[in-house]
């Protein structure tokens, strides 16, 4: 491999409803090679999502990134590679070592992560968490919310803050952005719901900045500015593409390239 393909690793990004992958050259933050989507299966049962990434693997498998480092972000805790919940997906999953099931699918080496935690990780390379100090909470609004801290510049990993309660309701239950469209809430609505999210959020962690991803953030002018909080609220940079961007990342860092 050339120089410049040192540079380059893979990321996966497995969601709820869809699972996407593309080849990244870290150094920048820029896909470079298209992004590749399949449906997540059904039900999110774990043979079939890892039929589901092999194939999309397949698809991304070329001879320029045959050693690649690759990196998979996934919608769960995940603690030495054994995903410990089921939010999103299958109850299958609790306490499966699935870092292990995906490398023996994937015959290679991955890094395994929470998909909340790749997206605050690319947003801190490349985004609107870039050379920000202090701590900032990254929350990803979709079939869920996902929730990242970052301190300084330092990820804490699998942090669950999509789960606190609010008005006797677990939170991403009526405030994720699949809330909003399965109860066809008007954005002022929906401002209104989250702004509880937000202040209580504020009165655990009190970040000095709030970063609002997942593919609803395209819309930010819609609810950000109706929401009055004591942290700068802003949009993710990197949008639907920070999994990837993350997943890459975290794998570069642990799985140099092959030269």
């Amino acid at each position: 491999m050339s120089s410049h393909d040192s540079d380059v690793a893979i990321g996966i990004d497995i969601g709820g409803t869809g699972i996407k992958g593309a080849s990244v050259d870290v150094r920048t933050g820029v896909l470079i090679s298209d992004r590749i989507k399949v449906p997540t299966p059904r039900g999110a049962r774990p043979d079939d999502v890892i039929e589901a990434v092999c194939t999309l693997f397949e698809q991304l498998s070329h001879d320029d990134i045959e050693h690649a480092p690759l990196g998979v972000a996934f919608p769960t805790v995940v603690k030495h590679g054994v995903t410990m919940s089921a939010a999103n997906v299958s109850d299958d999953w609790i306490g499966l070592e699935a870092e292990k099931l995906f490398e023996e699918a994937l015959s290679r080496d991955i890094s395994f992560l929470n998909d909340a935690d790749a997206a605050g990780l690319a947003e801190l390379r490349y985004g609107a968490a870039k050379d920000v100090d202090g701590v900032t909470l990254m929350t990803t609004l979709g079939t869920g919310i996902g929730t990242a801290i970052l301190s300084d510049g330092i990820l804490i990993p699998n942090v669950e803050l999509g789960h606190i309660e609010i008005d006797g309701h677990d939170a991403e239950t009526v405030t994720s952005n699949a809330a909003r469209e399965r109860e066809d809430l008007s954005w002022k609505s929906w401002a209104m719901r989250l702004q509880r999210y937000y202040s209580a959020c504020e009165v655990y962690l009190s970040p000095d900045l709030i970063v609002v991803g997942g593919g609803v953030s395209k819309h930010h002018e819609s609810f950000l500015p109706l929401l009055d909080l004591n942290a700068p609220i802003v949009p993710a940079q990197l949008r639907n593409n920070a999994g990837i961007l993350g997943a890459a990342v975290r794998a570069s860092e642990m799985h140099p390239a092959l030269v």
